[in-house]
């Protein structure tokens, strides 16, 4: 619902009125008279961003206007807030969010003498890279040189805007006036944002570009999935499909769409979960021996840790796939022929199979499927806990508990489920063609190498150990140093 009304001239424009974040509660119970004194935020644009964006203002406890070409027909608008001309608009409010595209920019230059003093942002984005020759806040402050423009919050979306998915998020700001930015940088925390400083205006070009990135975050994730099945796909063509036609003299390629398929997605699967929790060992390591938790690591290791969630998804997804595929094999043409074609064969030459019951062979098959059926089910509870919406609810030692703790016996259980695996083929001189070990043998040695560091550092002496043979490097090097200086004296 939406108020068509004016605002008196006199209104205050000396600043934002507005509260610490931890005040939310108590600024949206601000009587309805208190809330009347604060100087409005105003939003230019009634699309989907800007009536996302003036919900979110309006649940932080914020009054807003909108300013529209046409106050009366703009469409629905969020309950609370209030449409006017832009003129009216533009002399309610010093803050001016500017929700709009680039081409229609040119009505401001009408509003100038409205505009004087103000403080517009920003939000606009293009569709790609260099489609014009200057950015667009350039452009805005180009057209309205007398008021002090801030490029920014242009990386939030109205999705995220409206289902409130916006705590911690870092957004970034630009422009020429510090004391605009600090404004701006005031709503943007109260919202919920962690804010960046990007410098002057002339940053105003990188910040358009950063949403036309794609999936910046996923690139290195996907490169390693990618390179994982690669490898292990031709790896296990030539080990499996051509060594059975040159040795055999079977054509086995049909093997290739669905069971050499089956065979790559968990190997990956459990390779990347495995890095997911490797950069947290190696940088245990790397603080046990530096004595301190206070150095940055390398930057590769930085690099790595930062898209260790992504890591995990893709995993998941690796993992998803191979829940499928594996579910579709009694259906597939050549398993029911091969059943049909013994049984036909038992029923012709009058024959019966001896069949005796293995136990061995009984425990190793259902503990494979039990240890697949409870990875799975901690992959997917693992892959939830991930969601904003899901972590966000969870306080930091529950969120540490289900990531950390039951991160790692959700690779203990994996290993486990392909140690199961092959369990009796290690040792078969037949496993072994061409001298290749088989696929599930290469991908067991990263988890288990995770899973051997992991338990190291569990272990109270390791600390001990290593803080030892750090002190006794540093006295060797400092001793080394002191003979050095009396050498030169």
């Amino acid at each position: 619902m939406t108020v068509a009304s004016g605002v008196t001239e006199d209104a205050k424009l000396e600043s934002v009125s507005l509260h610490p974040l931890g005040r939310r509660g108590a600024a949206m119970a601000l009587p309805q008279e208190q809330k009347q004194e604060q100087e409005p935020l105003c939003i230019f644009g009634t699309g989907d961003l800007g009536r996302s964006l003036g919900l979110r203002l309006l649940q932080t406890g914020c009054r807003v206007v909108y300013g529209s070409r046409r106050p009366h027909s703009c469409g629905p608008l969020p309950q609370g807030a209030q449409v006017m001309s832009h003129e009216e608009a533009a002399k309610a409010a010093r803050l001016i969010f500017i929700c709009v595209h680039r081409e229609h920019y040119t009505f401001m230059e009408t509003l100038a003498p409205y505009l004087e003093g103000k403080v517009l942002v920003d939000l606009s984005n293009n569709l790609k890279k260099d489609m014009y020759a200057e950015a667009n806040a350039a452009y805005l402050q180009r057209l309205v040189p007398g008021a002090t423009v801030v490029k920014g919050l242009n990386t939030l979306s109205a999705w995220a805007l409206q289902n409130g998915l916006l705590t911690g998020k870092q957004v970034y700001l630009c422009g020429n006036s510090a004391e605009a930015k600090q404004s701006v940088a005031e709503v943007a925390t109260k919202m919920g944002l962690t804010v960046l400083d990007r410098g002057s205006l002339s940053a105003a070009q990188e910040l358009e570009d950063f949403p036309l990135r794609l999936f910046p975050e996923w690139r290195l994730p996907l490169r390693v999935a990618v390179g994982l099945v690669a490898f292990f796909y031709f790896y296990l063509l030539i080990r499996d499909v051509i060594y059975a036609y040159i040795e055999q003299g079977k054509d086995i390629s049909y093997r290739i769409m669905v069971s050499l398929a089956n065979k790559v997605f968990p190997i990956v699967s459990l390779v990347m979960l495995s890095l997911c929790y490797l950069p947290g060992v190696i940088a245990a390591f790397f603080q046990l021996y530096r004595g301190t938790k206070y150095k940055r690591f390398p930057n590769w290791l930085d690099r790595w840790m930062l898209c260790r969630k992504q890591m995990g998804l893709v995993a998941l997804g690796f993992a998803f796939l191979h829940a499928i595929y594996t579910f579709i094999i009694p259906i597939r043409y050549s398993v029911r022929h091969k059943l049909i074609s013994r049984v036909v064969d038992e029923m012709k030459n009058n024959k019966t199979t001896p069949f005796d019951f293995n136990y061995t062979e009984a425990w190793g098959t259902d503990s494979f499927y039990v240890l697949g059926i409870l990875g799975f089910f901690l992959y997917v509870l693992l892959g939830l806990t991930s969601l904003p919406s899901v972590g966000g609810s969870l306080s930091w030692r529950e969120f540490s508990f289900i990531q950390s703790k039951l991160g790692h016996l959700t690779l203990f259980i994996c290993t486990a489920h392909g140690y199961i695996y092959g369990w009796n083929k290690f040792l078969r001189a037949s496993t072994y063609k061409w001298y290749t070990p088989p696929g599930y043998m290469l991908c067991l040695i990263v988890p288990s190498v995770v899973l051997v560091l992991k338990m190291l550092l569990l272990l109270p002496c390791v600390d001990r150990t290593l803080t030892r043979i750090r002190q006794g490097w540093e006295r060797a090097s400092s001793m080394e140093t002191g003979e050095n200086k009396a050498t030169n004296l």
